[in-house]
């Protein structure tokens, strides 16, 4: 009888929202699109690390559109781990899926780690220690670029080089979204009101106190990486967009110099006419201005573009991105 009443009154305060569920110390946010032979076990190898390392936690898995059997195995692990699986509607990309997963997170501490387990799980030991020594983000950078084609080195330094050209914030080249962010962080990333979002960027512009840690990549377990270069090339033109405006002030930079050359020309061609007298025509030299005019005009119209898409973007106010199904364990821990 008395049991009974326990538990009566246990469900009368869960269905007045009385009851709250323990803070975990961590959660880890694994995004995931379509990692169905790797998200089995890059659950089961986090379990075992930090099952080691905290007494309460949390692993939010988030389903970012898959097509295989990625969710469904998920799924299936709800019930042996300290685990929630979320489901996007569609495909929204990986820098929505981490805000999806930091959104329902609600340890005192985040981790942020890929499917693919290419970053060492031995570096959370290290990053928890310096989570403790005060440090509110520790976040983690390759050590090196080896493993990687000449050509992507190149377009990576490059990419970072004009990134950081003129921005308000630095950008740590060679970055990892691995990283261990505070509270007060992941609550500061969740209240910007943006929705195109270059989590790199955004890192390093809401500040605090920031320790890099230096890692060297595993191999893939399975598959290949989901990033093409059509979606690298669109993920850097969002970042360049958001974080720096140096290339609406190049163009205004040329269009100066243009224009001052032209009268240049224009007072050249003005004193030989009065010393030797008009010259024939030269439909050639016009014909080159005209293109080359016509040209830079269209690609600063084409940059001002982009600018202006971005603003017409979040001005509609979508949202960043929906959640489908949300499955886990209920507030008292029981799946």
């Amino acid at each position: 009888m008395k049991q009974e009443r326990i538990a009566a009154s246990y469900r009368l305060a869960k269905d007045f929202n009385l009851w709250k569920a323990p803070i975990p110390t961590l959660s880890i946010v694994i995004p995931a699109h379509n990692e169905e032979r790797n998200i089995g076990e890059a659950i089961s190898r986090v379990h075992a690390e930090v099952t080691c390392l905290v007494d309460l936690y949390e692993i939010i898995v988030v389903d970012d559109g898959s097509t295989d059997t990625t969710l469904s195995r998920a799924k299936a692990l709800v019930a042996d781990y300290p685990l929630r699986v979320l489901r996007l509607s569609r495909n929204f990309g990986k820098e929505q899926a981490i805000m999806a997963g930091l959104k329902v997170s609600r340890g005192k501490a985040v981790v942020i780690l890929d499917a693919d387990l290419q970053e060492p799980l031995s570096c959370l030991s290290d990053m928890l220690k310096a989570y403790e020594d005060g440090y509110e983000m520790v976040y983690t950078s390759r050590a090196h670029r080896a493993d990687e084609p000449r050509s992507k080195r190149l377009f990576t330094r490059l990419f970072y080089k004009l990134l950081n050209l003129g921005a308000d914030v630095t950008i740590p080249p060679d970055s990892r979204d691995f990283r261990l962010m505070d509270r007060r962080v992941v609550d500061a990333l969740c209240d910007l009101p943006e929705s195109n979002r270059f989590m790199k960027g955004l890192y390093g512009w809401v500040g605090f106190r920031s320790k890099e840690i230096k890692i060297e990549l595993e191999p893939r377990m399975h598959g290949t990486s989901k990033f093409r270069l059509i979606e690298l090339m669109k993920l850097a033109l969002t970042g360049l967009t958001s974080f720096t405006t140096w290339p609406l002030r190049m163009w205004t930079l040329i269009g100066f110099s243009i224009a001052a050359l032209s009268i240049v020309y224009g007072a050249w061609i003005a004193a030989r006419t009065l010393v030797f007298g008009i010259d024939v025509p030269g439909w050639s030299t016009l014909a080159a201005a005209i293109f080359l005019l016509g040209g830079v005009q269209l690609v600063s119209v084409g940059i001002l573009g982009e600018y202006v898409a971005r603003v017409f973007g979040e001005v509609k106010g979508r949202p960043g991105f929906i959640v489908a199904e949300d499955f886990g364990p209920n507030l008292d821990g029981s799946p």
